[in-house]
């Protein structure tokens, strides 16, 4: 007499039935079908979820390091700044390679002192004209934040001196600026950017030089807020 083989068909088919119905998660790999993205979370490559456009992504400055606006490439002197941090909105994500873009729509900085001839104090620095098209090449992992002629990448300080506050306003020499991603520690890394004062008294530096790490860079829109590499 033969066994049926009804019944272990039948649990095989509804096992199928049960998986195929359920839910991927925020953070399941991507499918073998659905190549990995410019952007992903959790993991690089086919181990990570791609970002979704529309996600927030946020960062700030390193553990222990500083933003920099030094008055020479490479100087220290200049204006330090404890606490930083931007935040952009994803638009595009395509398949990598490629490149991603996004919308830059913070970048705040507190907590700053000077070492500069004549400034006695801070009083605040301020990121004008957002938000910023920003993008993500894959290929190279370059970080291009760019303005435009009527919303140019500026920013202003306000230093405190002995005969009272100055405002100093630089804008980005070439128009934009340019950090590379790292995968190691989730970072962006933007290294002696240039700008040039536009306006301000001889007080103000005449040129400034824009140093910052941001890691890790997450994805807030994802619950717990997984970390974000670069493909």
């Amino acid at each position: 007499m033969r066994a049926s083989r009804t019944a272990p068909i039948a649990a095989l088919a509804a096992l199928a039935l049960a998986l195929a119905a359920s839910p991927a998660r925020a953070d399941d790999p991507v499918p073998a079908d659905d190549p990995a993205a410019v952007l992903t979370t959790g993991a690089a490559g086919a181990d990570g979820a791609n970002v979704a456009a529309g996600d927030v992504l946020n960062a700030a400055v390193a553990a222990g390091t500083t933003a920099n606006f030094t008055t020479a490439a490479g100087g220290t002197t200049g204006v330090k700044c404890a606490e930083s941090a931007f935040t952009a909105t994803v638009a595009d994500n395509p398949a990598a390679p490629g490149v991603a873009t996004e919308s830059t729509t913070a970048h705040t900085f507190a907590s700053c002192t000077a070492n500069i001839f004549g400034v006695t104090r801070v009083n605040s620095v301020t990121v004008d004209n957002l938000p910023f098209a920003t993008t993500v090449d894959s290929a190279t992992g370059a970080v291009t934040v760019s303005g435009t002629e009527t919303a140019p990448i500026q920013t202003t300080l306000s230093l405190g001196t002995i005969l009272g506050s100055v405002t100093c306003v630089f804008r980005a020499t070439n128009g934009s600026i340019s950090g590379v991603t790292s995968n190691t520690d989730n970072s962006i890394a933007f290294t002696d950017q240039p700008f040039t004062r536009t306006s301000g008294p001889v007080t103000c530096p005449g040129s400034g030089f824009f140093t910052a790490t941001y890691a890790p860079v997450v994805d807030t829109s994802v619950e717990g807020s997984p970390v974000v590499f670069t493909n």
